[in-house]
């Protein structure tokens, strides 16, 4: 806060006690009465230095001291016709009819508050509101590289076939290649000698991961194996994670596993659909892997997302740290998060089937390279309405 300025700091000395304290806050100390209130107000509300202002009273009387209340409404009243129209005032009094006083200044209902936080508080969010009222509008990307009746297509022949849950992962990877998200080149296979050929193809090392569209959290089961050298070793990870899920009863939720190239290097994050029943979609983003979990550093916003909105999410985490580099990390590819953000929205947007979905991780690597989706769920049910 502020100091008052010289000039205000000389008025409120005309009236108040010696012991008073007239920088800010302004102490008015337990002798101050009504008058002192009316006149303070008048003052500080003059100040150019000032753009709001709480006015805290501590009943002492009974009754509830109406005077000095009157004498709150008569000072704000009175600022407002020598100038002090647009400056916001709360009023706190400490009393347990605190809700029930009304305060008025002409045709003006101040609102009053128990205590002086939850006083501040509000005039927090009445200051962030109004700042981001006043920024200029953001854009809303319009990309012209969108394959959406291919995503469309795939969304609607699932519904047909199944008429709602999670696609497959290679139904995953065609909406994400259609809506140019980039992911890490990657595999299906359903035996142990198609997923060594897969990763010949793709290049050594690769990671192997449980497909499977009733096992959510592939970790759990042991469904992740990473750092694969070769083909014997995709085939023994392949067999090894068969005979552990049939020894644990789960060897019907195993659809085949995907074979990847093996993404290494960058800042792990976590980007997601979920809907809610007023607002529509949300997209949520965050530090991926189990931080998600763990620290719940996330940010959510409506869609369709503007280039402001994925700025603001990505720099609003307490992670944002890790992207700008951070004790010999390298930096991660800011503006490759925020265009897989703005092409998540559009994608949400184009198809609203689409009622979940989750990119955890996604790597986002050195600037210049770029972000890979390494894991992609995407749950589909029938045609939403919009609320």
């Amino acid at each position: 806060m502020p100091e008052l300025d010289a000039e205000t700091q000389t008025a409120l000395k005309r009236f108040l006690p010696a012991a008073a304290g007239v920088s800010n806050p302004v102490d008015m100390v337990a002798s101050a009465g009504p008058s002192s209130y009316s006149q303070a107000i008048e003052a500080v509300l003059a100040s150019p230095q000032i753009d709001a202002l709480i006015v805290i009273f501590i009943p002492l009387e009974r009754d509830g001291s109406p005077a000095t209340i009157s004498a709150i409404e008569q000072g704000v009243q009175q600022a407002r016709a020598m100038g002090g129209v647009s400056k916001p005032v709360l009023a706190c009094v400490m009393s347990r009819d605190a809700g029930k006083i009304p305060l008025t200044a002409g045709d003006e209902t101040l609102p009053v508050y128990a205590f002086p936080e939850t006083a501040a508080k509000v005039l927090s969010k009445c200051a962030q509101y109004a700042k981001w009222k006043g920024e200029p509008a953001g854009i809303i990307s319009n990309f012209t590289d969108l394959n959406i009746p291919a995503a469309r297509e795939i969304v609607r022949t699932h519904l047909q076939q199944e008429d709602a849950g999670w696609l497959s992962v290679t139904e995953a990877a065609a909406i994400l290649d259609a809506f140019g998200i980039p992911r890490a080149d990657s595999a299906f296979a359903t035996t142990a000698d198609d997923a060594a050929a897969s990763a010949e193809r793709i290049g050594f090392p690769v990671a192997l991961k449980l497909a499977s569209k009733k096992i959510l959290h592939k970790t759990e089961v042991g469904g992740v194996l990473l750092h694969l050298e070769n083909a014997d070793a995709v085939k023994r990870a392949f067999q090894d994670l068969a005979e552990r899920l049939k020894a644990s009863g789960q060897i019907e939720g195993m659809d085949g596993v995907l074979v990847q190239r093996m993404v290494s290097g960058g800042v792990e994050l976590m980007v997601g659909i979920t809907t809610d029943p007023l607002f529509g979609p949300l997209i949520a983003f965050g530090l991926g892997g189990v931080h998600v979990e763990i620290l719940g550093d996330v940010r959510f916003r409506i869609t369709p997302l503007t280039d402001k909105d994925a700025r603001s999410m990505i720099r609003g985490i307490r992670g944002y740290r890790l992207l700008t580099g951070y004790r010999g990390h390298a930096p991660a590819d800011v503006g490759a998060i925020e265009n897989v953000l703005l092409r998540l929205s559009r994608l949400v947007e184009e198809i609203p089937e689409i009622t979940e979905l989750d990119f955890n991780p996604l790597m986002a690597l050195s600037p210049g390279q770029g972000c890979r989706v390494l894991d992609a769920r995407i749950q589909v049910t029938v045609r939403r309405k919009r609320p």
